[in-house]
């Protein structure tokens, strides 16, 4: 049966059917995150213990691992679930990031540390879990979707610092593997059973011409080109920003009291914006002002030195723009990719969200080490500028039909 009720809806209004899909979907992503999240604050220390663990290069490739494998294969697991389905592609990188998570937990040496975590990685379904969530909303409630899966793995990311350390008291970081594997396995149960199933199959004959016409689209790389940029940011502030939150007097194990609040702020300010960014004719201008706000926000923390106010402060306008650009960029990705090939384009995406992750640490070591703090978010300031730069020619998002309707049923 349609999801859509008989009678006048507004269009802003989602349907039972897409709250029912936004809330599966974020719990998926949810779930999935917080195995990657939750044994951040205890790997390394962890990693040291093991045979072999003595070499920090190795103890980096452990950490590092897992976002290399995610934008190796997200092109290929987007691919996969234009071809043979979403819930398919979606339940069998699942499976592999189950039995990366027992690897791990197994792992008798660093080496078979490193291959648990390259397997978890290998189990790359963001960008199918994406194209379901764009499958089954409509365009202009799409970005609150986005939201509702960004926003909770920000939960999970701030939930993980506390509770990460934690766990590993109870039950081992042994354990904690082990627990994300049996949550991997949950999660796909949430996906057959809980998420409705799209009108149009998602199978669709292969093109290769459709692949390559993905990789070419100038709207497409722009937003490809952002979340490189953005998550190359992210990942550089977070080697640096705790240093600087102990220099400020704050004891490590304390850190989630600085994170909370400025999420909690940062969420709080930029929620009533997202009915707005559907509008059109807003493209241009909420992407500039969001890159904007980035590149205040690093030219603030590149000053703040050990100031606690400076360092909220920067990190309160980061995490505005962090979360609105988070949510509304795989919306944009969404509505300029063709239908059967969405799979693909936000495979590409996610590939370069997880290789900016993974680049952006790397450089962000090597500045931290030769250069000095400072240079750090000097460096994420002028990559923004340039992200800044390529999104002043970006054009308007396709408009979104108020009487398009959602292609999930119950």
């Amino acid at each position: 049966m349609s999801s859509i009720a008989a009678g006048p809806r507004p269009a802003s209004r989602m349907t039972p059917a897409e709250r029912r899909a936004t809330a599966c979907l974020a719990g998926v992503s949810g779930l999935r995150m917080l195995g990657l999240f939750i044994v951040l604050p205890v790997l390394a220390l962890y990693a040291a213990s093991l045979p072999g663990g003595q070499d920090p290069a190795m103890i980096g490739i452990a950490i590092g691992a897992y976002g290399l494998t995610q934008a190796i294969l997200q092109i290929p697991f987007g691919w996969a679930s234009d071809r043979f389905g979403r819930k398919p592609a979606i339940a069998a990188g699942l499976v592999v990031f189950a039995a990366g998570s027992f690897v791990a937990a197994w792992a008798p040496g660093i080496g078979w540390l490193v291959a648990g975590r390259a397997i978890q990685g290998a189990g790359a379904v963001s960008a199918a879990v994406m194209a379901l969530a764009a499958d089954l909303t409509r365009d202009e409630v799409r970005t609150r979707t986005m939201a509702a899966i960004g926003i909770t793995i920000g939960a999970t990311f701030t939930i993980s610092l506390v509770v990460g350390p934690a766990l590993a008291g109870v039950i081992g970081v042994p354990g904690i593997f082990s627990l994300t594997g049996l949550l991997a396995l949950c999660a796909i149960a949430v996906v057959t059973w809980g998420v409705p199933d799209p009108v149009a199959p998602a199978p669709v004959a292969d093109d290769p011409s459709r692949r390559r016409r993905v990789l070419a689209d100038r709207q497409l790389l722009r937003l490809d080109f952002g979340v490189f940029v953005l998550h190359a940011i992210m990942a550089a502030l977070f080697l640096q920003v705790p240093f600087a939150l102990r220099d400020a007097g704050i004891e490590p194990a304390r850190h989630w009291t600085v994170y909370l609040p400025v999420l909690f702020v940062a969420v709080a300010v930029v929620l009533p914006l997202f009915r707005a960014v559907d509008r059109p004719g807003r493209t241009r201008i909420v992407l500039s002002s969001a890159i904007g706000s980035l590149v205040v926000s690093l030219l603030i923390l590149a000053a703040a030195g050990s100031s606690l106010p400076a360092l909220v402060a920067g990190l309160v306008v980061f995490f505005a723009a962090f979360t609105l650009l988070e949510a509304w960029l795989p919306s944009m990705v969404s509505r300029f990719a063709p239908r059967e090939a969405r799979g693909t384009a936000i495979g590409v995406y996610s590939g370069m969200q997880f290789l900016g992750m993974f680049a952006g640490a790397a450089a962000g070591g090597l500045l931290l080490k030769h250069v000095g703090p400072g240079a750090v978010h000097l460096a994420g300031a002028a990559l923004a500028l340039l992200w800044l730069l390529a999104g002043a020619t970006m054009s308007d998002s396709p408009v979104p039909s108020e009487t398009s309707t959602p292609t999930g049923r119950t």
